[in-house]
């Protein structure tokens, strides 16, 4: 039987040869990794672990909280806080920052995490997931809000975990991208797929269709040329696939590739987009392009958007790279 590589393998064996994953890093990331792992027994559990349906509540966003959103939320702050490995947290499901309570040692690192991304597939029993991403804390043991607000250049490591058929756990510390495959039998993460790769083209797209009418020009124009198919401007068929769960629709994409959209669009002139930086956008993005594909506003890369406070909302159009170049210079051509 050939060796199998294990998630804490793999960071030993990136530090000795990058040395960008020190040990306090390390133990995060692992800690993270049990986490999904008990957020996955959850899920899979379902109705027999009353887990479904609302809580009753709602979050900062004053969306409708599922109970298995609380749950995840909990799951991560309590794993998080007393390993060291931290100074603070931030949660798109809470208001403000999560210090690390004074009882627990502190670390140098900020963790920031959608604790179940694609809520609405819950009950229904479709893909979801768990995005987090990783900073270092500028401020000591001392964060602020304004700690968090750091551009997605500064992440030192990202990834997601997917509740579907199998649970993986896809993660980039800045050298690639790398998959891994829970063994439910033995509790451990696995190293499934090396270095994944993009396609620069493509033949699917991800976008929510019923918000057609409510599209700025330039989305419209692209996805119109898609629609047209071979007797269109682009000659070729294109195929649309969507879940409503960000993890699941990103996941295909580094697996097949495809482009991901989900724009701002006319019901709010006010609103720039409807997915968080912080939370979704800037660890899909740093994950994308580590896998050599391209995540954009439509008018600026992800990446290097300043934040301006946590719960900051942007546009997203993210994979195969010629797509999110074309979609993007379809806008710098609308305000020209």
């Amino acid at each position: 039987m050939s060796r199998r590589t294990t998630l804490t393998q793999y960071l030993i064996e990136q530090q000795r040869e990058h040395s960008n994953i020190p040990g306090d890093l390390r133990l995060l990331i692992e800690v993270v990794a049990r986490a999904c792992k008990a957020i996955a027994h959850h899920v899979s559990k379902g109705a027999l672990g009353d887990v479904l349906g609302s809580a009753g509540s709602e979050n900062v966003q004053g969306e409708v909280q599922k109970k298995l959103d609380v749950l995840s939320n909990e799951i991560l702050l309590e794993a998080n806080e007393w390993g060291g490995n931290l100074a603070a947290m931030a949660s798109e499901e809470l208001e403000q920052i999560h210090p690390i309570p004074n009882r627990y040692p502190k670390g140098e690192y900020l963790l920031l995490f959608d604790p179940l991304d694609g809520s609405s597939n819950i009950d229904v029993n479709v893909s979801i997931g768990t995005i987090f991403s990783v900073l270092r804390c500028p401020d000591g043991e001392n964060p602020t809000e304004q700690s968090f607000l750091q551009p997605g250049t500064q992440q030192v490591a990202a990834g997601y975990a997917v509740y579907g058929p199998q649970t993986v756990l896809v993660l980039t510390t800045g050298n690639g991208v790398q998959s891994f495959t829970l063994d439910r039998e033995v509790g451990s993460w696995v190293l499934t797929t090396r270095n994944m790769m993009i396609p620069e083209d493509t033949r699917e797209y991800a976008i929510n269709a019923s918000n057609a009418r409510h599209w700025y020009p330039p989305v419209t124009r692209y996805v119109g040329e898609l629609l047209d198919g071979k007797e269109g401007p682009r000659g070729a068929d294109f195929n649309m696939r969507w879940t409503a769960s960000m993890v699941a629709d990103v996941n295909r994409i580094l697996i097949r590739g495809g482009i991901f959209l989900y724009p701002a669009d006319m019901r709010d002139r006010s609103r720039p987009g409807r997915l968080r930086l912080l939370y979704e956008a800037n660890p899909m993005a740093f994950i994308v392009e580590q896998a050599g594909g391209a995540a954009t506003t439509g008018k600026t890369r992800i990446l290097d958007v300043q934040p301006q406070h946590l719960h900051e909302r942007v546009a997203v159009f993210l994979g195969s790279k010629n797509e999110v170049e074309r979609v993007t210079a379809y806008h710098a051509q609308a305000e020209e």
